[in-house]
């Protein structure tokens, strides 16, 4: 019996396979060895001053981010708590949190210092 990795969506450790894709069964999560690979290979996400990020770390940030359907910025110094890190976005916004004011949102690991 192989073991199988834990959901990287939710950390699930119900996996199961089904064909040639893993499925977790608490969040509905598909994904493939190759994708669960190339995530476990890529480089470590850093803030504007390269200390690793870590999913669940806090971090500040940096300066004034403007906000698409906001007239008000997401201020200097504003403290974001429990992140989660998103390898691999296409858009460059790595990080995704909750910010208290706005909701949820995403942001890019430039932006922001480690806590």
């Amino acid at each position: 019996m192989s073991v199988l990795p834990n959901c990287p969506s939710c950390n699930s450790e119900y996996t199961y396979e089904d064909g040639h894709i893993l499925v977790c069964p608490e969040c509905a999560h598909e994904w493939t060895l190759e994708a669960q690979e190339t995530i476990n290979n890529t480089d470590t996400i850093t803030d504007a001053n390269g200390n690793i990020l870590n999913d669940g770390d806090s971090v500040i940030v940096i300066k004034d981010l403007k906000v698409k359907g906001s007239s008000t910025p997401v201020k200097k110094g504003t403290k974001v708590k429990n992140i989660k890190l998103i390898y691999g976005s296409s858009d460059g916004h790595d990080i995704d949190c909750r910010i208290d004011g706005f909701g949820a949102m995403k942001l890019k690991s430039e932006f922001v210092k480690k806590a």
